[in-house]
């Protein structure tokens, strides 16, 4: 009840919002000279960066979406914006790639590219599964981009340019091969490929090839047991390789959620109401492969060195982070001097002499006013362009037979956004005819959608859960033209909730709050989907959407460090306040405890950086190495220790200390005070480096 209360109370206030809220959305420059990770609160697979003079390149995955192979710029390694897809359509004629006669590319596609620049002109290399190596180029990143079918069977890839003119791919997992590649990009030289790395030396794949100072460098990703980045390297290119582990356990707080399974010996298919879904859930300490691991790495214009991995991101799907890179006895190690192999979320931008105003790569608004849609929007599959369009202002998308929301052609698509938001549509339903089933979906596995249905006259708002095979019907007394559809998400708590309104102000909810899962059935998170379809096995009518507006609730993070309040501090694993002990040492009390050794005052430095002071008048200060019992306290200002906060929303953080670069924590079992010595949070945050303040 508590929860459907505090739904509602979103809701409403959502609803109420004024309208500059709409453009506020998720960007990791926080506007002070830091970022925070991730990158984007949003679906980013396989990244793979360059960089060419002053500009930043990154490719990543799209699988059965098209436009195909996106490509975002970047001239500060923080900001981005999307500039181009290297193709339109899939250009192959199987009814796969367009969703027909029940054949599918779900979880298939194209998937894991590696983009480079050579020759002059820029590369996108990457795999259809069943198709084989495709490479896509162009002269401008902007396009046209010509179409290579390479073929062969060479996938999840790296390719090298070398300084001798020729061109190696490095491809497969744990067996890792090396294959010379045509300069006219027609195909593998035959009789080329070698094994560079033998299985049995613990490298995975996702591999990320660079020669830096006559060396060659491989980064790789391996998920068993379970997630890691590891560095290989070689005087050739053809081995032998020594490796390396360069980062492990980097979750940021965050715990591998449930996951879509079906019950063995049940039949699955992608699209059939009625198949028996379960989400099954993993151990909230465990990092399995959630951490960060795969991803390239980059050089900035002022010699410091970033990888941007992904990270299995709860039903989000995989997000991308940036971590600055720490070379040490030659090799490329994720994360700073002293806490090697985890990197921050909140860190200071590279020193990039460039003039750019922290925006979100998308805008992901559209009211459907131009000739083209938004960049932001992708076809579930290649659609049928005859069949949809964009008239007087609104989205029209034909019905075509389908006999459920992942079977439905024309069915235009976006990534959810997180941490939570709240995207409502208007869709028009004059244009429906019987059997038309219309309105905004989840496309995921499982799936779930709210809409119209219309069975002869009669219209029937209709919510639909695959995951129980569940629908809730709200048949209307009385005809309507439009109606206001809504999805509300909190994506870090993985659930969703749907609701209606007739006027655009006061929306009902229907159905449960539903349970969203982390799943590699399709290799994509959660999808908003517009679609319209016909049950009956017919063309039917058609349905329109306008005003599709998405509102970020947590975006704006410009107050969420409380700079000059006084506050109290407890850890996340405990409830028992921090205390500035007479004796000298930070520990905690009782949770009754107010008293002024309770109580600090967050001291701003510029720049996301603090200090705290008890109320008392002593300064927090850190000893030695930190140890238990080294973080204690002086009276002199200028001797007071210099964190940086690390905002982990709703009032939690964590303190990175900028002499050690470790973390401020306690212990939850011990029993010993305070120390600066975390290397980072576990995936459940209970190892007492999360903390969380109020005022």
């Amino acid at each position: 009840m508590r929860i459907m209360l505090r739904l509602l109370l979103i809701l409403l206030a959502s609803c109420l919002l004024p309208s500059s809220s709409v453009a506020q959305s998720w960007t990791a420059d926080n506007g002070n000279g830091t970022f925070t990770n991730p990158l984007f609160y949003d679906e980013f697979s396989d990244p793979d960066i360059i960089r060419v003079g002053d500009d930043y390149y990154l490719a990543g995955t799209t699988m059965h979406s098209v436009p195909g192979l996106v490509i975002l710029h970047s001239k500060d390694l923080v900001n981005w914006e999307n500039v181009s897809y290297c193709f339109d359509r899939f250009d192959f004629s199987e009814d796969k790639f367009s969703l027909k006669n029940h054949q599918e590319i779900y979880g298939q596609g194209i998937w894991a590219p590696a983009i480079r620049y050579a020759n002059g002109q820029f590369y996108v290399f990457s795999n259809i599964n069943g198709k084989g190596l495709q490479c896509y180029t162009s002269k401008d990143i902007r396009g046209p981009w010509k179409h290579h079918n390479m073929q062969g069977n060479i996938y999840d890839l790296s390719v090298l340019f070398d300084d001798d003119g020729k061109i190696y791919a490095i491809h497969k997992y744990g067996e890792v091969h090396c294959t010379e590649l045509k300069p006219d990009m027609s195909g593998p030289v035959e009789g080329t490929d070698r094994v560079i790395i033998p299985e049995g030396s613990g490298v995975g794949e996702g591999h990320h090839m660079y020669k830096i100072d006559g060396m060659y460098y491989l980064i790789s990703t391996d998920y068993s047991p379970n997630g890691r980045t590891l560095c290989s390297r070689s005087k050739s290119i053809w081995g032998p390789y020594e490796t390396r582990v360069i980062s492990a356990d980097e979750t940021y707080g965050y715990h591998a959620v449930g996951r879509t399974v079906v019950p063995k010996g049940e039949k699955y298919r992608i699209g059939s109401d009625g198949a028996k879904f379960g989400i099954a859930y993993s151990s909230a300490d465990a990092t399995g492969c959630d951490n960060a691991h795969q991803g390239g790495i980059v050089q900035a214009q002022d010699g410091s060195w970033w990888a941007l991995l992904m990270q299995d991101f709860h039903s989000i799907g995989r997000t991308v982070c940036l971590m600055p890179m720490t070379w040490k006895d030659g090799w490329p190690m994720v994360g700073l001097e002293g806490n090697l192999g985890r990197a921050p979320r909140t860190w200071f931008k590279p020193n990039i002499n460039a003039d750019v105003k922290p925006h979100a790569p998308y805008d992901r608004n559209e009211q459907f006013d131009g000739k083209t849609l938004g960049r932001v929007w992708q076809w579930n599959h290649n659609p049928d362009d005859s069949k949809w369009s964009l008239k007087n202002g609104r989205l029209r998308l034909q019905s075509m037979p389908a006999e459920q929301l992942m079977w439905a052609r024309n069915t235009l698509t976006q990534r959810v956004i997180g941490p939570t938001s709240l995207t409502t549509v208007e869709l028009y339903v004059g244009g429906m005819k019987d059997g038309d089933v219309a309105g905004l979906g989840n496309i995921n596995v499982p799936c779930s959608w709210i809409g119209i249905v219309k069975e002869g006259q009669q219209l029937t708002i209709r919510c639909y859960e695959q995951l129980k095979n569940e629908t809730v019907n709200v048949p209307l007394q009385s005809a309507k033209d439009k109606i206001w559809l809504c999805c509300m998400g909190d994506y870090d708590n993985n659930q969703i909730q749907y609701s209606y309104s007739f006027d655009g102000q006061l929306y009902n909810p229907v159905g449960r709050m539903m349970p969203l899962s982390y799943q590699l059935i399709t290799f994509q998170g959660s999808r908003h989907g517009l679609f319209s379809y016909n049950v009956k096995g017919k063309n039917g009518g058609f349905a329109e959407f306008d005003n599709f507006t998405v509102k970020e609730q947590k975006a704006d993070r410009s107050k969420n460090i409380p700079l000059g309040k006084t506050i109290r501090i407890f850890t996340k694993a405990m409830s028992r306040p921090a205390v500035a002990l007479k004796h000298g040492v930070l520990h905690d009390t009782s949770s009754s405890d107010t008293s002024d050794q309770t109580k600090f005052r967050v001291i701003d430095k510029g720049q996301g950086k603090v200090s705290l002071q008890c109320v008392d008048g002593r300064y927090v200060k850190v000893y030695g190495f930190g140890l238990p019992g080294d973080v204690r306290f002086t009276t002199d200002p200028n001797e007071a220790e210099i964190f940086l906060w690390q905002d982990y929303l709703d009032h939690e953080f964590m303190l990175l200390s900028l002499k050690n670069h470790k973390y401020l924590g306690k212990s939850p079992t011990t029993g010993s005070p305070y120390s600066m010595d975390f290397a980072g949070p576990d995936p459940a945050r209970r190892n007492g480096a999360v903390l969380r303040w109020e005022e």
